[in-house]
Order: structure tokens, then C-alpha cells, then sequence
């Protein structure tokens, strides 16, 4: 294993997670945990590891980019979990984890095997995360857990892309990452619990539950009307004008959050007879008569480029923002001020560029432990210290 020296806040320094978890959801909860300072032990089959390595193109080196992405600060280990020398090293290994990590399925063998009641008596200490797809309850637990299945019937897939056009999942993979997120939150609301009562939890979330928690003030708008929401591109259901706006060489965005905003805007585009119309006076004017306005604001933002508004709308005070593109973000100054792309060194590969934890501490960000693992990189190393002579 590649060991950078950590010179970053480590907060969670000590904390041992075993990760039992492949794909996205569990594995991005790791490593979060691992840029956090936490020691996280990557257990994968012997036979290919986490099918993420093999997500490609693109490679880098032997693995696809898509696992490099969500597997640093780890141990990668091998571990048949289906036999009984594997489980029990498994257990050995648990004996002295504060955190494991699974998406075994609902109701399979591995779940089944390391069930949380059992665990629970045999390491009382232990703290649990269970993501599964649809949740261990209800009529769809058994559905396979995609991320796209996921905001499929979620909701998601409804409420993205243009009004009447077909359904559009969201670039990032809100489904798996929501269900890493709520699901790491959990993990850090256990450990604040068991240094009060010295038990361990058994924290569920599923990539289901995840989507609805995140429709926010979409769900608040129905329970109010009982109305069914649409796509509506780029627009708020709440804010006019809020969306992306054609420019006459591409598309920028404006972000009208209060009626201050709204007056800068019609100085700034010299209309101050739009600001004066009772049709679009206050906010919720502006919602009601959306489609109106944003004809009016579209035959204004064509006529000049982009380059052109963002400067005149920011010189207004006007919340504004062309839409950038990968290359133009991570080639950005203001990324670079941040220290958001970090380098860490590869084993095989090299330097490895990889996006930083968005969390500081004091100001300081965390520092990378490590390059992501090659497959069974650690495995003699932990087995080593796990084996049953030395547990005789």
C-alpha cells in the first residue's frame, strides 16, 4: 500500500472500518470516512475485486477511473466471504473494527451470514451501516440496486430535463451518493452515541429512501396542493427568475433569490419596465406569470454573449454564473485557490490526480491518505496479523 504522510486535520484518527460494501455507495462512505483519518480496510473477492475496476474506459493502469475515483485512503484485501477460513478472519478483523460497511442484499446468503443481531452479541461494540437499494421492507427490496433504477422511482428521472421531454437521469449519481452521504451522517451520529453508552447501532439507509429525503421543497409543494410536478429544465418551482437563459454564444444562469435582486436585474438589462410590471412585481407574481417573463428575458439576454451579461449582471449584484464545463472548473482559479485537486502517489500509475474532500478544519483541508489500493495490495499483510495461529 502506498502511505502518504497525513498532514491534515484527522479527525476521526484511531477509528478502524472494515469495508465490506463494492460499487458506489458503500465504497464512497469509506472513503469519506478515510479522508476523515479513519483506517478503512477495503475486503474484496479474490476473483476481479469490486466490479468498479473493471468500469471502463476509461483505464488508469490496470483499473477503470471509475474505481480510482471513490477508493483512496484504503487497504485492499481479498477475502473469499463465503467460506469459513474467510469469515473467520472476517470476525477476527471485526474483534477490533469500530465500523463495517455493507450493501449485502436483502435476505442473501452474506446477509444473512453476518446478520446485525449476530454481530451484535458476538462484537456489542460494533457499529453497522446496511445500504441496500429499496430498504429491507416494502414491495421492492428485492429490485436490483442501480443508481438509475433508484431515480427512476425515486422521482428524480420525473423532475429533470426539458418540460415534455423525455425523462433525463441527473449527470451525478444522486441515488448511490445520497445513500453515501445519509449514510456516513449516520455512521458519525453512532459513534457520538456509543461514546455515551459504549454499544454500537445498526444504521440502515437505502438509495430510495435517500431520493425522497432529498426532494425537499418538491414534496412540501405537493402534500400543499396535491398537484403532480413536471420537468421544468432548468427552472425553480419556487423562483422566477431562476434557470439558464440563452445568450447569443451559449447559456448562462441567473439567480433571482428576493425582489431586491429582481429591481437590480431590470436596471441592469435597462427595463426598468419589466420591474414596474404589477404582473411581475413580487415573487410570487413572477411565478405565476413565468412563462411571460421569461420570453421578456430571453429577447433581452440573446442579443449580447455571455461573457457580456455575466460581467453587466455581476456589476448589479445580480446572482450569475456562466455554465462551465469539466476542463474549464478543474483548469479554474478559484478551484485552484481552494486546493481541490490534490495529487497522490500510485503505486503502478504514478501520480494520481484526485478530487479533495470538500471538508477543512480550521481552514485546513484534510490531506489524502493514500492512492486507491490495487487488488489484495495489504491481503499478506493483514492476514498476517489475522491468522489463526497467531489467534490460537
Amino acid at each position: 500500500m502506498n502511505n502518504a504522510t497525513r498532514q491534515g486535520p484527522a479527525p476521526l484518527a484511531g477509528i478502524k472500518v472494515l469495508d465490506l460494501s463494492k460499487i458506489l455507495a458503500g465504497p464512497y462512505a469509506t472513503m469519506s470516512l478515510g479522508d476523515l483519518g479513519a483506517e478503512v480496510t477495503k475486503i474484496e473477492h479474490p476473483d476481479g475485486g469490486d466490479p468498479t475496476r473493471a468500469w471502463g474506459p476509461p483505464f488508469v493502469g490496470d483499473d477503470a477511473a471509475y474505481y480510482l475515483a471513490i477508493n483512496r485512503g484504503k487497504k485492499s484485501v481479498t477475502v473469499d466471504l463465503k467460506s469459513d477460513e474467510g469469515q473467520a478472519v472476517i470476525h477476527r478483523m471485526l474483534a477490533e473494527s469500530d465500523i463495517v460497511v455493507e450493501n449485502f442484499k436483502p435476505g442473501s446468503g452474506l446477509q444473512k451470514i453476518f446478520d446485525y443481531r449476530a454481530l451484535s452479541e458476538r462484537h456489542p461494540h460494533l457499529i453497522v451501516l446496511h445500504i441496500s437499494a429499496f430498504g429491507d421492507e416494502g414491495p421492492l427490496r428485492d429490485e436490483p440496486g442501480y443508481d438509475i433504477l433508484a431515480q427512476a422511482a425515486g422521482g428524480l428521472m420525473s423532475l429533470t430535463g426539458e418540460p415534455g421531454g423525455a425523462p433525463v437521469k441527473a449527470g451525478f449519481a444522486m441515488g448511490d451518493l445520497g445513500a453515501g452521504l445519509f449514510g456516513t451522517i449516520g455512521i458519525l451520529a453512532a459513534l457520538h452515541e456509543r461514546s455515551r453508552t459504549g454499544r454500537g447501532q445498526y444504521v440502515t439507509t437505502s438509495l430510495y429512501e435517500c431520493q425522497l429525503a432529498l426532494h425537499v421543497n418538491w414534496a412540501t409543494s405537493y402534500f400543499a396542493t396535491r398537484e403532480r410536478p413536471v420537468a421544468m429544465g432548468s427552472a425553480h418551482l419556487n423562483l422566477v427568475p431562476y434557470q439558464a437563459f440563452p445568450a447569443s454564444d451559449g447559456h448562462f444562469v441567473v439567480a433571482v433569490g428576493n425582489d431586491t435582486q429582481w429591481g437590480q436585474l431590470c436596471r441592469a438589462i435597462g427595463r426598468d419596465d419589466l420591474g414596474a410590471d404589477p404582473r411581475f412585481l413580487h415573487n410570487r407574481d413572477r411565478v405565476d406569470n413565468r412563462d411571460a417573463l421569461e420570453k421578456e428575458l430571453s429577447s433581452v439576454f440573446v442579443t449580447a454573449s455571455v461573457e457580456y451579461w455575466c460581467s453587466q449582471l455581476n456589476a448589479h449584484a445580480v446572482p450569475v454564473s456562466p455554465i462551465l464545463h469539466l476542463d474549464e472548473i478543474y483548469e479554474h482559479p478559484h478551484t485552484a485557490a481552494l486546493g481541490m485537486v490534490e495529487t497522490v502517489q500510485h503505486p503502478s500509475i504514478g501520480p494520481l490526480e484526485q478530487v479533495a474532500s470538500p471538508i477543512s478544519f480550521g481552514g485546513v483541508r484534510p490531506t489524502m491518505a493514500s492512492a486507491p489500493p490495487e487488488l489484495g495490495a495489504d491481503t499478506d499483510e493483514v492476514m498476517a496479523k489475522f491468522s489463526e495461529d497467531r489467534h490460537l
